[in-house]
């Protein structure tokens, strides 16, 4: 029988280094958060380097493609006026522009129809996205027109098109 690694848990806590993922909603709590964290990075073997991973750079820099597929409404709106504040959008914020990004809207009719859509999608092309556009067909909700996402085949296509021509594949 081989020598077993020693539980985390019985690791010193001045030798350990704890990762510990805080989860924040929209509460008024939500206000406590600096006092928490500043408290928190005080226990010993917290985070408390500059070199530690930021994970929406890490990201960024692992990724030679970004597809974001279906861009929903709200994501648009967010993506286009430099909102991030999720994961994603962070991501696509930090995004190295050398490297393609491909976004797949998709929505109801009535949304996609709405002058501001039109502005939020050209928007994405100014900053060099490139659209997958989205389809008419009969959607979720019953409505019948423009805003489906794109085929999963159309998409993957697409895909394989500009890894191709970036020599990827």
């Amino acid at each position: 029988m081989e020598p077993r690694a020693p539980c985390p848990a019985a690791i010193p806590s001045t030798e350990r280094k704890f990762h510990v993922l805080v989860g924040v909603t929209g509460s008024v709590a939500a206000l406590k958060l600096p006092l928490l964290v500043s408290k928190l990075l005080d226990i010993p073997g917290m985070w408390m380097r500059r070199s530690d991973p930021v994970l929406h750079i890490d990201l960024r820099r692992w990724a030679d493609l970004l597809l974001v597929a279906p861009l929903d409404a709200n994501t648009l709106g967010k993506v286009a006026s430099g909102i991030c504040d999720n994961l994603l959008t962070c991501v696509i914020r930090a995004w190295d522009l050398s490297k393609p990004l491909l976004f797949c809207p998709a929505m109801n009719t009535a949304m996609w129809e709405h002058p501001l859509t039109a502005q939020q999608v050209g928007q994405l092309k100014a900053f060099g996205y490139m659209e997958i556009p989205c389809v008419s067909k009969k959607l979720v909700c019953g409505d019948q027109g423009l805003g489906a996402m794109a085929e999963v085949e159309t998409i993957v296509d697409k895909v394989k098109e500009v890894l191709f021509q970036r020599g990827g594949i």
